[in-house]
């Protein structure tokens, strides 16, 4: 069978179309494929992008964490060496406390046997003294034998407890005072007038009878009454009731033994 030449040329065309169809199916499908790679791409872009954002975020954090630890470091850096220097300081304190201590154990055992001598010597001279006073005097040194007894007391108060007590018998003796009591042996209320250790002087209160002490027999002896007068002076310049004035009193010396 022969072909027309018009036939061939339809045939032509139709296989050129055919082929044309298949390119552009597969052109098709390559531009799909290159699309949907472009799609996935900038999806996975997009993911890395957060991720990138998301790392940078918690870099940030981190580094401001870090940071924050560091300066938290130099403070604690800051405050163990205070604390060292203060731990130091304490340690140095104790040292010296506890060589204070072991000083004050020694001198205690050298003072304490003194100041115990000194009040048992501080009893006698009240008992052999002019007996001015005399109770309230006895009474201070009870008191120094009680703190003695106390162990709650410290070496340092009793020994200024006991320097005060000799004090005052110092006192005593360049005074000049007045007081009321009971006249040794008789009960009977008088006025006394001491003077030092030099004499200790009577007058009863109605200004009638005068004595003294007789240190050589241990004992008050009335005066005659021609002393009242003067004892009564005596007792009011005592009093600061009077200016201080030269008076005629007696006074007996003890000649010992």
């Amino acid at each position: 069978m022969l072909i027309s030449h018009n036939s061939k040329v339809n045939l032509t065309k139709k296989m050129v179309i055919l082929a044309l169809m298949f390119v552009s199916v597969a052109v098709t499908a390559q531009l799909q494929t290159a699309v949907q790679v472009v799609t996935n791409t900038n999806n996975a872009a997009a993911t890395s992008q957060n991720s990138v954002n998301r790392l940078s975020d918690q870099t940030e954090e981190l580094l401001v964490q870090y940071r924050t630890v560091l300066s938290e470091i130099e403070s604690l850096q800051v405050y163990n060496q205070q604390l060292e220097t203060v731990v130091n300081d304490q340690n140095s304190a104790i040292q010296s406390m506890n060589e204070q201590m072991t000083e004050l154990e020694s001198t205690n055992r050298a003072i304490v046997p003194m100041v115990i001598e000194m009040v048992d010597m501080m009893r006698q001279i009240v008992e052999a003294d002019v007996p001015f006073r005399k109770q309230e005097r006895l009474r201070r040194v009870a008191s120094l034998e009680a703190i003695l007894e106390n162990s709650s007391v410290t070496t340092s108060e009793i020994y200024r407890k006991v320097t005060e007590a000799y004090q005052i018998e110092l006192d005593y003796g360049r005074s000049v005072s007045t007081y009321e009591d009971e006249l040794p042996g008789n009960n009977t209320k008088v006025k006394f007038l001491q003077i030092g250790r030099t004499a200790l002087l009577y007058q009863t209160l109605d200004e009638k009878e005068s004595g003294m002490w007789n240190a050589s027999t241990k004992q008050f002896e009335k005066l005659d009454d021609r002393y009242n007068s003067a004892i009564k002076e005596g007792l009011r310049i005592a009093a600061k009731q009077a200016a201080p004035n030269l008076i005629g009193l007696p006074v007996i010396m003890s000649t010992g033994e």
